[in-house]
């Protein structure tokens, strides 16, 4: 992604965002959240949205996921709108779900244990900026009750070394990033920053829960 400083592969990988762009289809409309019968919807924001996707793709009782933005104001924003920083959206994804399968506070869970680093203020690994941020959007109370609930019993167990700067927010509108960033890391599993940052994140999920693992 532009802007991505890992072990300086900067340059190839915003050179795969260019070439990506070049063949993406128009930009999609905005979500509305509405899932199928029986089905929810989760946003989360921890950095790139590449590998957050790819994460959550893998987890057992997920439906669809979908990169995007959320966290702002303006409408249909563009990916180089976002990363200048100063838009107020989060590189976000939407979780389709289905509550029998997986629960909640189990995607919490993979949020907060394998997706990203809760404790990094406005930046994610390499990447820095407030469209990094890590945030989570709830869509109802529920969702923020379970949200605040679980960051503090992380707290409490002084599970991370540093304090949790984690978002909780109300979700206004989610929407979905260009064509060329979805699904990016099944699409190009050899990019050096996805080698590098996002891969590893899957070995976790598979070692760190396993019961919530999927192919």
């Amino acid at each position: 992604m532009l802007g991505r400083q890992s072990f300086r592969v900067t340059s190839l990988c915003a050179a795969a965002v260019c070439i990506a762009a070049l063949l993406a289809a128009p930009f999609a409309h905005a979500s509305d959240t509405q899932a199928g019968k029986g089905d929810q919807i989760a946003v989360f924001s921890g950095g790139c949205f590449w590998g957050v996707d790819a994460v959550f793709k893998h987890v057992k009782g997920v439906v669809k996921v979908v990169s995007g933005y959320a966290g702002g104001t303006m409408p249909n924003p563009s990916y180089e709108q976002v990363s200048t920083g100063t838009t107020g959206y989060a590189e976000s994804v939407e979780v389709t779900y289905d509550p029998a399968r997986v629960s909640y506070e189990q995607l919490l869970k993979v949020f907060f244990t394998v997706a990203h680093d809760p404790t990094e203020l406005n930046r994610q690994g390499p990447d820095e900026g407030t469209q990094y941020r890590s945030a989570i959007f709830y869509t109802n109370e529920a969702q923020a009750r379970a949200a605040h609930d679980y960051i503090a019993s992380l707290a409490r167990s002084k599970v991370f070394s540093g304090p949790i700067v984690t978002q909780v927010a109300p979700l206004n509108r989610f929407y979905p990033a260009e064509e060329y960033h979805q699904n990016f890391l099944e699409r190009h599993p050899d990019n050096p920053y996805i080698v590098y940052n996002d891969l590893p994140k899957l070995d976790r999920l598979r070692s760190q829960c396993p019961d919530l693992y999927r192919q």
